[in-house]
């Protein structure tokens, strides 16, 4: 067993472990696997062990990563923070779109997403700790971007996504208890089932609160390579 079958083993493992400790059914936890700075060979290899959803923060490594690896069927994420001039690759090239946190951004990927393609997948970013350092709109804003979010053709809006401070596991019960909040109000709530939430160092936390989407990079790719940025 290589490095990376080991790695994407324990992962899968630890993300059991955490669902039988929660009594979560394991179904109901996506893992995502979070590729950004590792190059195209290790998304092909980790790939062919059975992981088909990558992560990725930066739009141009992603693109080239697109490029590399068009034979595969990959379910590609974009998980950084959106801007305006990045909105029409984005709606071109990814199923899932985690960053939204302004209306603009999501009134932009809504005109750009070809009406060929399937609706583009969408997650809130919300800054569920009122953090400085982070983006994402207020809780207090969830539901007026939701509704108006919702009647845009061409988007799926799925969901919440979070990113708490390090050993802040209160926020992921606070983002759990919003997005029940929000989907007694949602246009659409066969549609509203992704809660994104929990890192490698943090992910039993987050499934044990209700996480049913885990990005995870680290623990399976190891450190970052920053010479592939």
């Amino acid at each position: 067993m290589n490095s990376f079958q080991q790695a994407y083993q324990t992962v899968l493992q630890q993300i059991q472990n955490a669902c039988e400790k929660g009594q979560r059914n394991l179904n109901d936890v996506q893992l995502l696997a979070v590729s950004k700075t590792h190059p195209s060979t290790a998304l092909r290899e980790m790939y062919t062990l059975g992981q088909h959803a990558f992560g990725e923060n930066y739009l141009q490594e992603a693109l080239d990563k697109i490029e590399s690896l068009q034979d595969l069927e990959i379910e590609w994420h974009f998980i950084g923070h959106v801007q305006r001039n990045k909105t029409k690759h984005l709606a071109e090239k990814f199923a899932w779109v985690h960053g939204v946190d302004r209306f603009i951004i999501a009134e932009r990927l809504s005109a750009q997403r070809l009406s060929t393609h399937a609706p583009l997948n969408i997650c809130l970013q919300v800054n569920i700790d009122g953090q400085e350092s982070k983006d994402g709109c207020q809780p207090a804003e969830v539901a007026e971007l939701v509704a108006k979010i919702s009647q845009l053709p061409n988007l799926r809006l799925r969901g919440l996504m979070v990113i708490p401070a390090p050993n802040h596991t209160q926020a992921f019960s606070d983002a759990k208890t919003l997005f029940e909040q929000v989907k007694a109000q949602h246009a659409h709530p066969d549609d509203w089932d992704t809660l994104s939430m929990g890192m490698s160092s943090d992910l039993d936390a987050a499934i044990a609160a209700g996480s049913t989407m885990v990005r995870i990079g680290t623990a399976l790719f190891g450190a970052r390579d920053y010479s592939q940025t």
